[in-house]
């Protein structure tokens, strides 16, 4: 087993936790002093770490230390008792890479087998959508007991992951299992998570995301409602699978929230083109998501136009189709990916842009479906690859739609 002070040594050569979303839940032990510990393994490195406590787990040690080392605000209630906000327990479940129950008690493992709903921890247990590991700590007696380890049969039943006990003195006086893991353990099982997941490990990714502008003179311009929120959670996941990833983007407030994404911005068509051409050659993956502008004022005025008449003509002439010149430039082995948008046929108009424009496969989405589209956290797409496969999925957040765009590609990859 690794000392402390080894453990920080060997998490600075460890980048598969940066800039993960981990959220730690701590129950009412003896134990949970090791959370400290744990947080400051996981912070040093480089994870974002977000603290839920229960009630019982404050008088084992105050949220004060782990918000301190966490550098987030330990949360234990529905809602912040001084300014009466609320903490969305379902924002949090989403939010998250990986949850980790350490310590976790018996009451605790029981009410999440067993769906009780009773305190913010199991409200977000509920919620999330990532991989949960729980490090149980307690009693030799109470870690033997049937109900316990009945309980414990579901949670993996589940799909949960446990992280064994250790064996040695408890609290009690007695001595057997029941000892939560050391912090240093659970940190290198959470970290062999990770590392398993980066199946995109030395290919190159490029995402167009976003809209672009147009100018019709200094001031105005042609464009469309595409916040880039799409492409943007593509490229976070192609990322965190380990790809080396460029982003090129038209205008957008959107930030990253991986390091490990360059980025790239650009205004208009033409910008795009440009920067997805350099970018191109070498790249594995390419998905290109950004809404481009199908045409560009002819003429682009120097000064302001002036509001002079009722009517106002602009010559619009086609902007570069950037699907289509990397289509024509795709070699072999080279995955390209395009979007449809469609109100109408959308089927037959997306199965159109696949073959014209020799991608491997087509993500359509409509904006007949309620919660798809621009602006929007979520979205409702169908898969269609090159042999006419269609996959059809429900509304879900913008970064499970990444994730399922993801797995397509390297179902492709083999």
């Amino acid at each position: 087993m690794l000392c402390t002070m080894h453990a920080f040594r060997w998490v600075d050569l460890c980048p598969m936790l940066t800039n993960k979303n981990i959220l730690l839940g701590v129950c009412g032990s003896i134990a949970s002093y090791k959370s400290a510990t744990l947080t400051r393994l996981l912070v040093k490195a480089g994870a974002n770490v977000r603290v839920v406590m229960t009630k019982e787990a404050c008088n084992f040690i105050t949220p004060l230390t782990l918000s301190t080392l966490s550098k987030n605000p330990v949360l234990s209630n529905y809602s912040d008792p001084e300014t009466g906000s609320w903490n969305n327990h379902v924002e949090l479940g989403l939010w998250a890479d990986l949850m980790i129950i350490a310590p976790a008690s018996a009451n605790t493992l029981a009410k999440f087998a067993n769906g009780l709903c009773d305190n913010l921890l199991t409200a977000v247990y509920l919620s999330a959508k990532c991989p949960v590991y729980f490090a149980p700590a307690m009693d030799l007696d109470m870690w033997k007991h049937q109900a316990t380890q009945k309980n414990i049969e579901f949670l993996i039943s589940f799909g949960n992951s446990m992280i064994q006990p250790g064996y040695g003195e408890l609290a009690s006086g007695l001595t057997g299992e029941g000892r939560m893991a050391e912090p240093e353990v659970i940190f290198e099982i959470l970290n062999r998570e990770f590392k398993k997941k980066l199946l995109l490990k030395g290919r190159k990714a490029l995402v167009t995301a976003g809209p672009t502008y147009e100018a019709i003179d200094p001031v105005r311009f042609i464009g469309n409602y595409s916040s880039g929120k799409m492409g943007f959670a593509l490229a976070e996941e192609l990322a965190a699978l380990g790809a080396s990833v460029t982003l090129i983007t038209g205008p957008t407030s959107l930030k990253l929230n991986h390091s490990g994404v360059k980025r790239i911005d650009v205004t208009s068509a033409g910008e795009m083109l440009e920067a997805a051409i350099n970018n191109f050659t070498g790249t594995d993956i390419s998905i290109l998501s950004a809404a481009v502008a199908d045409y560009r004022p002819k003429d682009i005025s120097l000064t302001k136009i002036k509001k002079d008449s009722s009517e106002f003509v602009i010559n619009l002439i086609k902007t570069p189709d950037i699907l289509a010149t990397l289509g024509k430039e795709k070699k072999t082995g080279q995955i390209l990916v395009g979007f449809a948008l469609e109100t109408n046929n959308e089927e037959e108009n997306a199965i159109k842009k696949l073959e014209k424009k020799n991608l491997d496969f087509i993500v359509l989405n409509s904006l007949r479906d309620k919660g798809a589209g621009f602006k929007n956290d979520s979205n409702k797409i169908t898969i269609i690859d090159r042999k006419l496969n269609k996959e059809a999925f429900e509304l879900k957040p913008k970064r499970e739609v990444a994730a399922d765009i993801c797995k397509k590609v390297l179902d492709l990859l083999g």
